[in-house]
């Protein structure tokens, strides 16, 4: 079998292979591997031509697009490392984050590119745009496109260079810069896809942003196993996606807990034709059991994947979809070629039912956070063997006495209430299985008394009318009474972060506004 060393061997592989398969749906038109490997080795040259070295970095400020796709990936042709970066980023972090990295070129789009005039960043030396550029430091994507060179270049890197900078939330409120090698990232979608069974004949539907590291890597394991990726911007209208996957056919869903949460609640969604799907995957959060009781009914022939990663490893974790009766609660085992493990506060393993720190050792574990060595230095700590480090990744777990991991809470999400240490998760679970609401999430907030007092929001289906009293009720009778929501909150919907995942912090920010019970 070929050995993918380099992120874009995933593409170049395909087309040598696929040459004329279809490789990208995105906006009615259709992509095949020879084409997108051709556009990237125009960007490549472009981007040699205009004096981009090994390991300088590359911004791609656009949204999910043809063009983001191929920008990746002439990137890492020229042996840069590419940054992509969230389009509905504001000026403010967007300067930080190009300043930060010292960014020597940004490709974007004609509605985003005014934004560049609102910022100052020294070393950015030009500008690659769809569309009418602004000024001559600009240059056009489609007359790159239309006259740029398509011979492939020799390779730039090798595998233990820098491919990508993912800027996450930091706790210091700057993003920090997690730094993949392309050993990395090749590492991950290879054990990916050895447990998600991916196959060339695969249909993936991917509506998750390409700046969330779940998103791009549905485009790096389609084009490692020969697949097809149908590319949409989001999951705003929902009835068209789902007419998209019938008439696509497609095989693989990637969802995160909001999207699942809309996808059940959408009328006669039991009635619609999903025979061609194999397989659903969810992260970002824990899926409700709920929610997964109600998948296995409405799509009984899915596998459903529930698993649990972080950006500095991509992923940790994956519960076969067999074991979902038996712990729906868990999140899995390592998934392959890693190894996990849970510590105590002295960095000791713990047994079963312990709750403590999850490590994780692998090849697919971060070089650390750009320009950061004391941020790097508090996760990434000594292992096993001298010179070895491994992964501390913040987050409480417990095993069961079969080694299947549980998550409890990020270490700084555990609220202090009456003495005791609460786990949102655990109340939410609760939220969860009251009919009626559609999501939830508990964040702790400042008490004089309590230390900290629990405070739940929820959205509710529509149609529902239930009430802050009817659900402390509720929560009354499966929690113990140190665990009870001191507030309710009930709003029309969840702020999100641009992952689509459930805001706590804002939550947290604006907690004084909730009524009290």
């Amino acid at each position: 079998m070929y050995r993918h060393t380099l992120v874009n061997h995933f593409l170049e592989h395909s087309a040598l292979q696929h040459t004329h398969k279809t490789a990208l749906v995105h906006s009615g038109q259709r992509l095949t591997y020879s084409d997108l490997d051709v556009m990237a080795n125009k960007i490549a040259n472009f981007l040699v031509k205009s004096g981009i070295e090994r390991g300088d970095r590359i911004a791609v400020f656009m949204d999910n697009s043809i063009e983001a796709v191929v920008s990746v990936f002439g990137a890492l042709k020229a042996g840069a490392a590419f940054m992509m970066i969230n389009h509905t980023t504001k000026a403010e972090k967007l300067e930080y984050i190009l300043n930060n990295s010292a960014a020597k070129l940004a490709f974007t789009q004609k509605i985003r590119s005014a934004i560049f005039k609102e910022i100052r960043c020294p070393n950015l030396g030009a500008i690659v745009s769809t569309g009418a550029c602004l000024d001559e430091s600009c240059h056009s994507f489609e007359n790159i496109m239309s006259s740029g060179d398509a011979r492939p270049l020799p390779a730039r890197c090798i595998d233990m260079d820098l491919a990508s900078i993912i800027y996450t939330s930091g706790s210091t409120g700057q993003p920090k810069g997690v730094m993949l090698s392309h050993h990395n990232m090749v590492s991950a979608a290879h054990s990916i896809t050895t447990y998600l069974e991916n196959r060339e004949d695969d249909i993936i539907i991917n509506m998750l942003p390409l700046s969330f590291d779940y998103g791009l890597y549905q485009i790096l394991m389609a084009f490692r196993i020969g697949g097809t990726v149908i590319l949409e911007k989001s999951f705003t209208y929902p009835y068209q996606i789902i007419d998209l996957m019938i008439k696509e056919k497609v095989t693989g869903l990637p969802g995160v807990p909001t999207i699942i949460a809309l996808l059940l609640h959408l009328k006669d969604i039991d009635k619609v034709d999903f025979s061609s799907l194999r397989y659903i995957t969810n992260t970002a959060a824990a899926l409700p059991v709920t929610h997964i009781n109600r998948l296995r009914e409405l799509f009984p022939h899915v596998r459903l994947y529930s698993m649990y990663g972080l950006t500095e490893c991509k992923r940790v974790s994956y519960l076969p979809p067999e074991e979902l009766d038996n712990r729906p609660n868990s999140v899995g085992r390592g998934m392959p070629n890693e190894e996990v493990y849970i510590v105590n506060e002295n960095g000791d393993k713990v047994g079963p039912g312990e709750i403590g720190e999850l490590v994780i050792r692998g090849s697919n574990v971060m070089m650390g956070y750009w320009d950061m060595p004391e941020e790097t230095g508090k996760c990434l700590r000594a292992g096993r063997y001298p010179g070895e480090r491994v992964l501390y990744s913040g987050d409480l777990f417990k095993t069961d006495n079969e080694g299947y991991l549980y998550f409890i809470a990020r270490k700084d999400d555990i609220i202090k209430c009456k003495g005791e240490k609460v786990s949102p998760r655990e109340i939410e679970n609760v939220l969860y299985s009251l009919h009626g609401i559609l999501e939830a999430a508990v964040v702790g907030i400042p008490d004089e008394i309590l230390g900290q007092a629990i405070k739940a929001c929820v959205a509710l289906d529509s149609g529902s009318n239930l009430t802050e009293k009817e659900i402390v009720h509720y929560c009354s009778q499966h929690l113990e009474n140190y665990m009870l929501p001191k507030y309710v909150q009930i709003m029309p919907e969840l702020p999100k972060t641009a992952n689509g995942k459930i805001d706590k912090k804002d939550l947290a920010a604006t907690a004084h506004s909730s009524g009290r019970l």
